[in-house]
C-alpha cells in the first residue's frame, strides 16, 4: 500500500488538517483491538474524504463497508444538516464499536448504519446519492457501481477504495487471485462507462473517483 515515499506521506500529513479527538480514538482503538487494522482509512485518506464532502455539500451518502466507522465520520463532515449518511456493513461484530462512536459524533442523528449484504440493503433505501464510498468486498466493485449508478444524482460522485491493490493490478503474475481480477475489471469498466468521468488517485491504495456526467 505504500506508493509514495515515507518522508512525503508524513510531510503530506503534517501539512494536512489533523484528526479529531474523536477519529484519533477510534484509529487507536481499532489498532488495538480490530483484525487487519490497515484497512482503517486513516488521516491522510479521511482528510480527502472529508474535504471532497465538504466540496459537495451532499444531503444524502452512501458507504458500503463500514469496518469501524472512521471513513463514515469523515464523510458525515459535509453533510447538510438536513442529510443523512447511510453505512452498510456485513460484519455484526463490529457493530456495538461502530454505534459507541457514532453516538460520539456531533452527526449521530445523521448516521444510519446497516448490517447485512449491501445488495439486498440498498434497493431498499429508496434514496438519491450525491456520494457513494465503496470499500467493502472486492469481488463486487462492479455489481456496487451497476446498483447505485441509476440512483446517483447527475454530478454525484463515487468513489472506490482499494483499486491499486498494493500494485498487484499491474502484474499479470498476480492477477490469478479474485479479489485482483475483480477489481481490474472494475477499473477497466468504470473507464470505459461513458457516464461517469474518472481519475484514479494514488493515495494510499489507489481512490478512484467518479463524477457522473
Amino acid at each position: 500500500m505504500e506508493f509514495i515515499d515515507s518522508a512525503i506521506e508524513e510531510y503530506a500529513r503534517a501539512h494536512s488538517e489533523g484528526e479529531s479527538a474523536l477519529l484519533q480514538e477510534l484509529n487507536r482503538e481499532t489498532y488495538a483491538k480490530v483484525l487487519i487494522p490497515r484497512m482503517l482509512s486513516g488521516h491522510l485518506q479521511g482528510r480527502v474524504l472529508s474535504m471532497i464532502s465538504k466540496l459537495i455539500q451532499p444531503k444524502n451518502i452512501l458507504e458500503i463497508g463500514t469496518y469501524t466507522g472512521y471513513s463514515a465520520l469523515c464523510l458525515a463532515e459535509g453533510l447538510l444538516p438536513d442529510g443523512e449518511l447511510h453505512t452498510i456493513d456485513i460484519n455484526e461484530e463490529l457493530e456495538s464499536m461502530i454505534l459507541k462512536y457514532f453516538n460520539k459524533s456531533a452527526h449521530s442523528k445523521q448516521l444510519k448504519p446497516h448490517i447485512g449484504n449491501a445488495l439486498e440493503i440498498i434497493p431498499t433505501l429508496n434514496k438519491t446519492w450525491d456520494l457513494v464510498f465503496i470499500d467493502a468486498d472486492k469481488e463486487n466493485y462492479a455489481n456496487y457501481f451497476d446498483i447505485v449508478i441509476d440512483s446517483l444524482r447527475p454530478g454525484g460522485i463515487i468513489i472506490a477504495d482499494n483499486v491499486l491493490w498494493s500494485g498487484k493490478v499491474l502484474k499479470e503474475t498476480e492477477a490469478k487471485d479474485e479479489e485482483t481480477r475483480a477489481l481490474k475489471v472494475f477499473n477497466e469498466k468504470v473507464f470505459a462507462d461513458e457516464r461517469v468521468e474518472s481519475v484514479l488517485l494514488p493515495i494510499r491504495d489507489g481512490l478512484m473517483v467518479l463524477r457522473k456526467k
